[in-house]
C-alpha cells in the first residue's frame, strides 16, 4: 500500500475546516478522525482513503505521516500551529490560514462526514476510551501498526456498513 499524500493533505484540511471553531480539538482528535475515516472507508471499499499507516500508542492513534505533512503545510503557510491551554492540559492545535472550498464526490463526502462529525464533538479523553474498543485498535499491541483488516470484526457500535448499505 502506497501512502497517498495528496488525499491525506486534502482530508486533513477538510477535517480542520470542520473543527476550527471547536476549542477542544487538538492533535489527538484530528488523528482519531483521520483513523476512523480511513478505516471506515476501508470497511466499505476494501482500501483506505489515504493509505496512511496508523500505530497504536499509549496516547492513542499515531498516523506516521502526520508530523511531516503538517510541517510542510506550515512551511507553505497553509496552516499554523499553536500550543494552547485547555483546562488542565495543553493541546496541540492546528489552524487553517484560509478555509478552502474542498470538493469531494457525494458518496465520499458522506463517509467522511459520518466518520468525523461525531468525533470532533468529543474531547481527547472520551475519544481514547471510544477508540480503545474499536477492534482494529483493540486487537493491536502497543507500538505496532494497526491492521486495516480488523474492521471486519467490528460490531454495530463501530461498523458503518449498515449506514451505507446502498452504496
Amino acid at each position: 500500500m502506497h501512502f497517498n499524500k495528496h488525499e491525506y493533505t486534502k482530508l486533513l484540511t477538510y477535517i480542520l475546516s470542520n473543527c476550527y471553531d471547536k476549542p477542544h480539538v487538538g492533535k489527538t482528535v484530528i488523528a482519531t478522525a483521520l483513523y476512523f475515516t480511513d478505516f471506515n472507508y476501508y470497511e466499505l471499499y476494501g482500501e483506505p482513503l489515504t493509505k496512511e499507516t496508523y500505530v497504536k500508542s499509549k496516547k492513542g492513534i499515531q498516523p506516521i505521516h502526520f508530523n511531516k505533512v503538517t510541517e510542510e503545510l506550515i512551511e507553505r503557510k497553509k496552516i499554523y500551529f499553536r500550543k494552547e491551554a485547555y483546562y488542565h492540559t495543553t493541546l496541540h492545535k492546528y489552524y487553517l490560514n484560509k478555509i478552502p472550498n474542498i470538493k469531494y464526490p457525494q458518496k465520499k463526502r458522506n463517509i467522511i462526514n459520518t466518520s468525523i462529525m461525531y468525533l470532533i464533538t468529543k474531547n481527547a479523553t472520551s475519544l481514547l476510551k471510544y477508540v480503545s474498543k474499536d477492534p482494529p485498535f483493540k486487537n493491536t499491541d502497543f507500538n505496532q501498526e494497526i491492521d486495516y483488516n480488523n474492521v471486519y470484526f467490528r460490531d454495530s457500535r463501530y461498523s458503518i456498513r449498515k449506514k451505507f448499505i446502498n452504496l
